[in-house]
C-alpha cells in the first residue's frame, strides 16, 4: 500500500534506519546473499504461518494482511484467535522484548481493531523455548504508546543523509554492515 509504513520497519528503524535503505536496495535479490543464521532460522520458524498451515480452525486467523488508516501502517499478523481476542506474534527465540517488537504488535493491534475485531490481549510467543510474554495493550501503557507514535513520526520525517549511528553493537550485529559506509566497525 503506497504511503503506508510496513510494520516490519518499526523494529528495523529502531535498530538502525539505514538497514531499511539496504533492505530496499536488495529488493527482490535472494536473501541468501545477505541473511545470516538468525534471519534464516526466523524465516523458517514463520513458514507454517506464511503458508497458513499453523491451524485449520476457522476462528484462528494466520498471516492475514492488516492496515491502520490512523497510523498509515500495513503488514501481516501472525496469529489472532477471534473468539479469545488474542493476538500473538511469534518469534524464533526471545531473549529480550525490544521496543520495536512491541511497536510491531501495537501496529497489528490497531490494524485488527480498525477492521472491527475485538483484540482483548496481545503477546509474544518464543518458539524455541515455548514461552509466552504478555504485553499490555497500547491504552494500558501510555509511555509505550507515546514512544510508538513518536517512532512513526520519526520514520515519516527521516532523512538518511543526516543519520549517524552511535551504537557500535548495532553495527557489529547488522547483516548489512559490510555494505554500509557509515559502519562503526
Amino acid at each position: 500500500m503506497e504511503g503506508y509504513i510496513p510494520i516490519s520497519y518499526l523494529n528495523d528503524f529502531i535498530f538502525c534506519p539505514r538497514s531499511i535503505y539496504f533492505h530496499q536496495l536488495h529488493g527482490e535479490l535472494s536473501t541468501r546473499l545477505y541473511h545470516d543464521k538468525p534471519q534464516i532460522e526466523g524465516k523458517a520458524a514463520h513458514t507454517t504461518i506464511d503458508e497458513k498451515r499453523y491451524s485449520t480452525r476457522k476462528n484462528i486467523f494466520q498471516g492475514i494482511d492488516v492496515y491502520s488508516e490512523k497510523y498509515r501502517i500495513c503488514g501481516k499478523i501472525d496469529l489472532f484467535g477471534v473468539e479469545a481476542g488474542l493476538l500473538t506474534e511469534r518469534k524464533k527465540h526471545i531473549t529480550n522484548i525490544y521496543d520495536g517488537y512491541v511497536f510491531q504488535l501495537y501496529a497489528q493491534y490497531y490494524g485488527l481493531t480498525e477492521m472491527g475485531y475485538d483484540v482483548k490481549s496481545i503477546r509474544f510467543y518464543s518458539c524455541d523455548d515455548n514461552k509466552t510474554y504478555p504485553i499490555k495493550l497500547p491504552f494500558e501503557d501510555k509511555k509505550m504508546q507515546k514512544a510508538f507514535e513518536d517512532t512513526i513520526s520519526k520514520i515519516n520525517s527521516y532523512d538518511l543523509k543526516n543519520f549517524i549511528q552511535t551504537n557500535n553493537k548495532k553495527c557489529e550485529n547488522c547483516i548489512y554492515e559490510p555494505l554500509c559506509d557509515q559502519s562503526l566497525c
